[in-house]
């Protein structure tokens, strides 16, 4: 998706949007955002064009089941602004 859609201003919350509603329907799973630091996630998001194990790492230790919490969906939306904030 990152290269599908290289667009520095919404790029990083549609990845992040697509990602949680494929792992909902498919893995009942969900990302908890808030356990991956912003300095690893861009690292990863950088090096995922070439390489994309260190971002698939990040996100699968960061995986929950807790995917009908308000709380959840609500702290992917803070990081997804806090993850693309200057």
């Amino acid at each position: 998706m990152n290269i599908a859609h290289p667009f520095m201003e919404g790029n990083g919350r549609s990845t992040r949007i697509w990602l949680d509603l494929m792992f909902k329907k498919e893995l009942k799973k969900c990302v908890d955002w808030s356990k991956i630091s912003k300095a690893d996630y861009h690292q990863a998001m950088i090096k995922s064009v070439a390489n994309s194990q260190p971002l698939k790492i990040f996100i699968k230790n960061a995986l929950t089941d807790d995917i009908h919490s308000r709380e959840m969906f609500m702290k992917g939306i803070d990081y997804s602004y806090y993850y693309e904030e200057n």
